[in-house]
C-alpha cells in the first residue's frame, strides 16, 4: 500500500455463510453461530449480521459509521434476491426479525423486533401469500407491539391492556382464539397506542422499520437492564453488541406450526434425555416470555414426527460439534424445521460437575477441558446446605425444578419490593408470574425465584441459572395475583407478602413457612463422610470427586487454610488443606486471657511485665501443641501478635463513667484512675494504622520472644513424642528490614536457647507479612532477613486504596459498584491493576535478593477463584484461606495451571 492509499476500511457486515464459530468477538455469540450452523449445512433461514465494531463506532460516536448502510443495502440486496421476495413488497413481502447477539450470552436483556416489513399494505400481501388472513394480523399486531415498546419507548403495558381487552370482548382466554377480525382491531388500537404515546405514525417504510430497530438494538447494549446483568456476570462494558438480520420463519400458522427451545441434557441435572419446551402455533418470544404454558418437548414426536426426528438428529450433531450442552431455538413453519439459534446453554452447578465427567468418558473433552467447563464458584454453590427431606412442613405446591438451591424468604411480589426489602437486610422470595428482563434488580436481590407459567427455558428459568439463583418455574397450581400482592395456593389459604415461604430448586417443592436445612452431600464428602463411590453418594459427589482429582494432580499452587486452633485444623485438612498459611495469635487471647493481655499492655514495672508473659507462656504453649499435633507433618505459619490495640484494652467511655460515679460517691478508685490514665496515654485515633504489629513487639519487650518461644517449646515438644512439626513464625505488619531485623535477631536467641534446653534441632522458618506498600516497594531488602513473604492482601488492600473496610463498605460501596468504578469489591476479587502489580512486583524483587524466598497469600482473596488465578499467574508458592474455601481454592488453582498449559500449548 502507498503512502497516498488509505487503509481499506474494516468489514461491517457478514453474510451467515461468511462467518463462524471463532468469530465471536466481531459477530457476537448468535451470529457466529448461526454462520457455524450454516456451514454445517442445518437449516438455517438467510441472514446477515452487522459487527460489533460497527455497534462499538455508533456507540462512541452517536452515529452509525459512514459505510454501514451501503453494507446493509449490498446485504439486503442479496438476501431480497436470494428469497426471491422484497423487504415489506405488497404482493409477496420478505419479512426479517433484528435482534442482539453480544459475545455472551445475556438473555432477554437486550432487544428484538419480529416480523420487520409489515405495513397496512404488505399484511395483505402476507395473508394471500400464506393463505391465512389470521396469521397475517396476528404477525402485524406483534411488530407493532414489540417495535413500538422495543425502538419507540411506548409502555409495554399499555399494549398488553389493549390485548387483554380484545380478549375479554371475545370472551376467550389466550391469545390464539382472537380471529382476524379481533385482530385487525387491535392494530389499530395499537396505531392508535404508538400515535399518542410517541408522537409519531407507525412507520410504514419498512427500510425505515429495519434502520430503527437496528439503532434500537445497538442502544439496548446501555439500557440499564443490559448493564446492571453485565456487572453481575462480570462481562466487560466495552464489547458492543452485533445485529442478525434473519429472514423470518414463521410459527404461528397453524397446529402444523410452532417454535422451541432444546437442550441436548438436562441444563438442571445433566443428565442426558429429551429436555425442552414446545409451543404450538407461536412465534419464538412466546416460549421465553412464559406467557403461555409450553408442552414438554418429548411431545413433538406425537405432534410432528418428522420434524421431531430431524431435530434429535440436529441435536446430536450440534453437540457433538460444540462438544458441550446445546440450547438451541428452532421454529417449525408448516412442517419445515428451522434452526434460529445455538449456543452453549447455562446450567446448573451439578450440571456443570456431571456433564463434564460425562463428555470425558464419551471421549469429546479431555481431563484440562472438563477443568475449564466448572468453576469455584459453582463448587461453593454446592456445597450450600439442602432442605431436610424429613422435616415436617406444609407443602403447597409444586413446579419445575429449574436451578438448585434451598430459598427461604419473605414474598414478594414486585422487583422494587424485593431490592427495598432487601437493602434492609430482609431475605426475599421474589414470586411473580412470570418475570421478564425489567425484573433482572429483583432476581438479583432476591434469594431465590418462584413463578406459576413458564418452564425450564423461561426467562427465569434461563437467568436464575446463569446467576446460580433457586428457581422453581411453573408452579401452575399457585395463583399468584400481582396487584393484590398475595399468592392463593391449593386449598385456599392465601400467601399475602411478608409471609415466609420456601423453595427447593432441586425437586421444584414450594413450602409455607422456613423449612430446617441439613448440609450439602457435597460437604459431607469433603468431611469423609460420604465416599464418592458409596450407593449414597450419588453422581453429583462421583462427579465432584474426579473433577478434584483432575484439578489436584494439575495444580502447581499449594493451598493452605486459615486456621487458628486445633478444630478448625482439622477441619481445614480435611478439606485437602496442605498447611496452615495463617495462625493468627491474637484470637487466642481473646475471652479469659484478655485480662492477662491487658496487663502485660499497661505494665509499669519490668516485674508486672514479666509476670504477665510468665502467665502467658504455658497457655501459648498449649495452643501451638494441639496446633501442631493437628497439622503434623505440614507447614503450621504462625503469625505473631497483631491486635489494632484498643481490642485488649478497656472502653475508654466505660471507664471513665466508672471513674466519674466512684469520684461522685467519693468511692476508692486508684486502680480505675490509673488504668484510665494509662488508656488515654495509649488512646489512637485510627488503631488500625496504630501501635500493632511487629510495632507492638517492638515497644513491649518480651511480648514476641515469649510467643516465638512457646512456638519453639511446642515444636521441640512434638518432636520429642514424634511428631514432625513444621512451624514458620511471620513478622506482622514490617515496613523496613530493620525492624524485622531487630525481631528476627531476638528471635533466634530464642530458638538457640530451646535447642540447648531440650537438645532438639528444630528448624523454624522466619519470614513477614506484606501488607504495607512500603514493605511491597522494599521488597529486595527485606528478603535478606525474611524466608518466606506472605501477602496480607486484606491490609494491603486498605492502605493502597487508602479507606477502612469496615467504614466504606456500608458507605459508597454501593454507588461505586452501580456507577462502574468497581467491576467488583477490591476485598472480594484483588484489585489487579494496583494491589496485584504491587504483589507481582514485590514477589518478584523478592526472588532476586532470595531466589529460595517462599512466596504466599493469606488474605480472603487467597479463596476468590479470580484471584486465585492472579497468584499462579505471578508465581505464588501458595495461597491460605478459610476452611470452607479450601475446596475452591484447590478446583481454580488446578484450572489456573490447565488454563495457562493450554495458553502455551496455543
Amino acid at each position: 500500500m502507498s503512502e497516498n492509499e488509505e487503509p481499506h476500511a474494516a468489514k461491517l457486515v457478514y453474510d451467515f455463510t461468511e462467518g463462524n464459530k471463532e468469530l465471536k468477538d466481531l459477530l457476537g455469540g448468535k451470529g457466529a453461530n448461526l454462520a457455524e450452523m450454516t456451514n454445517l449445512g442445518l437449516p438455517v433461514p438467510p441472514g446477515f449480521t452487522i459487527t460489533t465494531e460497527a455497534c462499538k463506532v455508533y456507540l462512541d460516536s452517536g452515529e452509525e459509521p459512514a459505510a454501514l448502510r451501503d453494507e446493509v443495502s449490498a446485504h439486503l440486496d442479496a438476501l431480497e434476491a436470494r428469497m426471491g421476495k422484497t423487504l415489506g413488497q405488497a404482493d409477496s413481502p420478505l419479512l426479517v426479525s433484528v435482534r442482539s447477539g453480544a459475545k455472551f450470552s445475556m438473555p432477554g436483556m437486550m432487544d428484538t423486533v419480529l416480523n420487520i416489513g409489515l405495513s397496512d399494505t404488505s399484511v395483505k400481501g402476507l395473508a394471500e401469500q400464506a393463505g391465512d388472513e389470521r396469521f397475517a394480523w396476528d404477525s402485524y399486531r406483534r411488530l407493532i407491539q414489540m417495535f413500538g415498546k422495543t425502538v419507540l419507548g411506548v409502555d409495554g403495558d399499555l399494549f398488553e391492556e389493549a390485548l387483554d381487552k380484545a380478549k375479554e370482548a371475545r370472551k376467550v382466554t389466550v391469545d390464539t382464539d382472537l380471529e382476524a377480525a379481533d385482530l385487525k382491531k387491535l392494530v389499530t388500537a395499537f396505531k392508535k397506542i404508538v400515535k399518542k404515546e410517541a408522537g409519531r405514525d407507525f412507520p410504514q417504510d419498512p427500510r425505515e422499520q429495519m434502520d430503527l430497530a437496528i439503532k434500537a438494538v445497538f442502544d439496548s447494549w446501555n439500557g440499564d437492564r443490559a448493564k446492571l446483568y453485565r456487572r453481575q456476570e462480570r462481562i466487560p462494558h466495552d464489547l458492543g453488541t452485533a445485529v442478525n438480520v434473519c429472514s423470518m420463519v414463521f410459527g404461528n400458522l397453524g397446529p402444523d406450526s410452532g417454535t422451541g427451545v432444546a437442550f441436548t441434557r438436562d441444563p438442571a441435572s445433566g443428565h442426558q434425555g429429551v429436555y425442552g419446551d414446545y409451543l404450538q402455533n407461536a412465534q419464538g418470544e412466546d416460549v421465553v416470555a412464559g406467557i403461555r404454558n409450553t408442552v414438554p418437548l418429548a411431545e413433538l414426536e406425537s405432534i410432528d414426527k418428522k420434524s421431531y426426528d430431524q431435530l434429535m438428529r440436529i441435536m446430536e450433531t450440534l453437540e457433538n460439534h460444540y462438544k458441550d450442552l446445546c440450547d438451541i431455538e428452532f421454529t417449525i413453519e408448516r412442517g419445515q424445521l428451522w434452526m434460529l439459534q445455538t449456543r452453549v446453554g447455562k446450567r446448573t452447578a451439578g450440571a456443570a460437575f456431571r456433564i463434564a465427567t460425562q463428555l470425558v468418558d464419551q471421549g469429546l473433552i479431555d481431563e484440562a477441558e472438563a477443568l475449564q467447563r466448572v468453576n469455584g464458584a459453582q463448587l461453593a454453590q454446592l456445597m450450600f446446605p439442602r432442605f431436610d427431606e424429613d422435616a415436617k412442613v406444609a407443602q403447597v405446591g409444586r413446579g419445575i425444578a429449574a436451578s438448585p438451591g434451598a430459598a427461604v424468604g419473605k414474598a414478594v411480589f414486585d422487583s422494587y419490593t424485593a431490592v427495598k426489602w432487601s437493602r434492609s437486610g430482609e431475605k426475599v422470595i421474589l414470586v411473580r408470574r412470570e418475570t421478564n428482563p425489567d425484573d433482572l434488580d429483583g432476581m438479583i436481590a432476591a434469594e431465590g425465584i418462584l413463578t406459576s407459567r413458564g418452564g425450564k427455558t423461561s426467562h427465569a428459568a434461563v437467568v436464575a441459572r446463569g446467576m446460580g439463583k433457586t428457581c422453581v418455574c411453573g408452579a401452575e397450581e399457585l395463583e399468584v395475583d400481582t396487584k393484590r400482592r398475595r399468592m392463593t395456593v391449593p386449598g385456599g389459604h392465601v400467601v399475602e407478602e411478608g409471609d415466609v415461604i420456601s423453595i427447593d430448586g432441586s425437586s421444584g417443592k414450594v413450602y409455607l413457612g422456613e423449612v430446617p436445612v441439613v448440609p450439602s452431600p457435597v460437604v459431607e464428602y469433603f468431611e469423609g463422610r460420604m465416599h464418592a463411590g458409596a450407593q449414597d453418594a450419588g453422581q453429583l459427589v462421583e462427579a465432584v470427586h474426579r473433577i478434584m482429582a483432575f484439578a489436584d494432580r494439575k495444580r502447581r499452587l499449594r493451598v493452605r487454610a486459615n486456621a487458628d486452633n486445633a478444630e478448625d485444623a482439622l477441619r481445614a485438612r480435611r478439606f485437602g488443606a496442605q498447611g496452615i498459611g495463617l495462625c493468627r495469635t491474637e484470637h487466642m487471647f481473646l475471652g479469659d486471657r484478655r485480662e492477662l493481655v491487658e496487663r502485660l499492655i499497661l505494665a509499669d514495672t519490668e516485674a508486672e511485665r514479666r509476670e504477665s508473659l510468665e502467665a502467658l507462656l504455658p497457655l501459648q504453649k498449649k495452643d501451638f501443641v494441639e496446633l501442631f499435633s493437628a497439622m503434623d507433618g505440614l507447614p503450621v505459619t504462625v503469625r505473631l501478635l497483631d491486635p489494632p490495640l484498643h481490642e485488649f484494652l478497656p472502653d475508654i467511655t466505660e471507664l471513665s463513667v466508672r471513674v466519674a460515679l466512684a469520684e461522685s460517691r467519693q468511692e476508692s478508685h486508684e486502680n480505675d484512675l490509673r488504668l484510665l490514665q494509662a488508656v488515654h496515654r495509649l488512646h489512637e485515633q485510627n488503631p488500625m494504622l496504630g501501635l500493632r504489629g511487629v510495632r507492638l513487639g517492638l515497644v513491649i519487650p518480651g511480648l514476641f520472644t515469649m510467643q516465638v518461644r512457646a512456638i519453639a517449646e511446642a515444636a521441640a515438644e512434638r518432636k520429642g513424642a514424634k511428631g514432625d512439626p513444621r512451624a514458620e513464625i511471620m513478622i506482622p505488619l514490617v515496613g523496613t528490614v530493620q525492624e524485622l531485623e531487630i525481631v528476627r535477631e531476638e528471635a533466634d536467641q530464642v530458638i538457640a536457647e530451646v535447642e540447648a534446653a531440650t537438645g532438639t534441632k528444630l528448624k523454624l522458618a522466619i519470614g513477614t507479612m506484606i501488607e504495607l506498600p512500603r514493605a511491597a516497594l522494599t521488597a529486595a531488602q527485606i528478603a535478606e532477613a525474611a524466608e518466606f513473604f506472605s501477602f496480607g492482601t486484606n491490609d494491603l488492600t486498605q492502605t493502597v486504596w487508602g479507606f477502612s473496610r469496615d467504614d466504606v463498605e456500608a458507605s459508597f460501596f454501593t454507588a461505586y459498584l452501580e456507577k462502574g468504578i468497581f467491576g467488583v469489591s477490591p476485598f472480594e476479587t484483588i484489585d489487579k491493576d494496583g494491589v496485584g502489580s504491587l504483589v507481582a512486583a514485590a514477589a518478584k524483587a523478592g526472588r532476586e535478593t532470595r531466589p529460595d524466598l517462599k512466596l504466599g497469600v493469606c488474605g480472603e482473596h487467597g479463596g476468590d477463584p479470580e484471584s486465585v488465578h492472579f497468584f499462579h499467574e505471578v508465581g505464588l508458592d501458595y495461597v491460605s484461606c478459610s476452611p470452607f474455601r479450601i475446596p475452591v481454592a484447590r478446583l481454580e488453582a488446578g484450572r489456573a495451571a490447565s488454563s495457562a498449559e493450554g495458553s502455551d500449548h496455543r
